[in-house]
């Protein structure tokens, strides 16, 4: 009577290689929550902690609210977060609509379906150039303009193949069903399309959402413009020169730390980031795999 030899994957591990799992997994996230424990310390220390620790705080011996204070006093970073929520709430709709509504014409089969997506990977190849984006940008007007963040990237070729093979999937019975009882294009992609695609569209949102909110480059390149400055390019100002761009204080003694001053910045940069991403968590893995795997 043979034997059946189970594989070492689908054995209960030892005692020892538990204890190995459980260390590696603690040391992982001390790598990762100990630096997020010196941003959140370092932004609500004092003057005399800060300049205790050298710099920055692991944990603070008392804790003040002044550099949040300071920050969103209606200053720069007040005006930042408002651009960035403008770009990121308007440019994820706006890259949602063209997105989907590209997938969706690129998934139906006619005569002239494979030679525009053809053509629309080919952009995905072959891309124009920094030189060349920036004087169509020019040319159209859009510099120190808002929209200069927005509309450039508004569509990603790459995001449009994942939703268009995610519909693909989608049963054709339901298609042509919803076609016989009269239905339209726009109606069948309202009532049937999205709703069964709200898995791959999150995902897609959120590849969106966080890439208009940790906009930088196109704003660095774009936007000269302070008053128009997103997020990310105030960050880049805090961390190079401190406590400099604070204004409203004569006595540059009574500022926080510049070192309270940065961290305050990097935490408000990402924590709607950290708020996003467990809304959408569920639906990662499975919209990815659905659209990119198709079978």
């Amino acid at each position: 009577m043979s034997t059946i030899v189970r594989p070492v994957w689908a054995g209960k591990p030892k005692p020892v290689v538990l204890a190995l799992k459980a260390l590696a997994i603690v040391m992982i996230l001390a790598v990762i929550l100990f630096p997020f424990l010196i941003v959140v310390s370092t932004s609500v220390s004092t003057a005399e902690d800060v300049t205790a620790a050298g710099g920055y705080v692991v944990w603070p011996k008392s804790f003040t609210l002044d550099a949040y204070q300071q920050i969103l006093a209606g200053g720069v970073v007040t005006r930042a977060i408002l651009v960035t929520l403008f770009v990121t709430v308007v440019g994820t709709l706006i890259s949602l609509v063209c997105t989907v509504s590209a997938a969706w014409a690129l998934s139906r089969r006619s005569f002239f379906q494979r030679p525009v997506l053809m053509i629309v990977l080919a952009t995905f190849l072959f891309t124009p150039g920094l030189i060349p984006l920036y004087l169509m940008v020019k040319q159209l007007g859009l510099l120190d303009n808002v929209w200069a963040l927005i509309l450039p990237g508004a569509f990603s070729v790459f995001n449009m193949v994942v939703v268009r093979g995610f519909m693909m999937g989608i049963p054709q019975e339901l298609i042509d069903s919803a076609k016989i009882d009269g239905a339209g294009e726009f109606r069948i992609l309202g009532t049937i399309v999205l709703p069964l695609s709200r898995a791959v569209i999150a995902v897609v949102a959120l590849f969106y959402a966080v890439g208009y909110w940790n906009a930088f480059f196109n704003a660095l390149l774009y936007i000269n413009d302070t008053s128009k400055w997103t997020l990310q390019l105030v960050l880049r100002t805090y961390v190079l020169q401190g406590s400099s761009l604070v204004g409203g204080a004569s006595d540059a003694s009574v500022l926080p730390p510049a070192e309270s001053l940065q961290m305050a910045v990097v935490l408000i940069a990402i924590v709607p980031i950290l708020i996003a991403y467990p809304l959408v968590q569920r639906h990662l893995t499975k919209g990815v795999l659905t659209g990119a795997v198709k079978g």
